[in-house]
């Protein structure tokens, strides 16, 4: 079976991009997700890089403390650094980082340009999304290492796989 990339959020508009990644924050709110949804979500995340090749870092956070966290060959320590500036934006925002990208996409300006925070510090860039309990951020989850939209895709991949093993 083919696994989905990010070419579907690429062919997108800012604008369309920005609504379609709102609405997928919203369907992939949970009722529950705790330590044992981590470490299916992480595992599930390391089996699917293992399988299509891929050098990431991947990880899942609740708020502050990484639950999670792995790497496959070829992965570098830079892949974890992105990560982290991926997570603020997370954690500031309430959104996934690919979001908050084409946020200021859409409204004509640039995250690194228009924005208020310090992009040594924060990445608005595909890879990290938001981990909702009942619609309210408790963590996030993200991957680093492939292109930015690929990386989104493959973490959204990721949520949608354990929550239907999860129904």
């Amino acid at each position: 079976m083919a696994h989905p990339d990010g070419a579907h959020y690429r062919d997108l508009d800012p604008t369309a991009l920005r609504d379609a990644l709102a609405a997928e924050e919203q369907r992939l709110t949970f009722p529950s997700f705790d330590l044992d949804d981590s470490w299916r979500l992480g595992s599930w995340l390391r089996q699917a890089a293992i399988d299509r090749g891929h050098a990431i870092g991947f990880a899942v956070v609740f708020g502050e403390q990484r639950v999670f966290h792995a790497a496959t060959e070829g992965a570098a320590a830079l892949n974890d650094a992105w990560l982290e500036r991926k997570f603020r934006v997370v954690r500031h925002f309430g959104q996934s980082s690919l979001r908050v990208r084409a946020t200021y996409l859409a409204a004509g300006g640039s995250f690194k340009q228009d924005g208020a925070l310090d992009t040594n510090e924060y990445a608005a860039a595909g890879g990290a999304f938001p981990l909702l309990l009942q619609g309210r951020l408790i963590g996030a989850v993200g991957v680093s290492g492939l292109e930015m939209h690929d990386d989104h895709a493959l973490v959204v991949e990721g949520l949608e796989a354990i929550r239907v093993d999860a129904s």
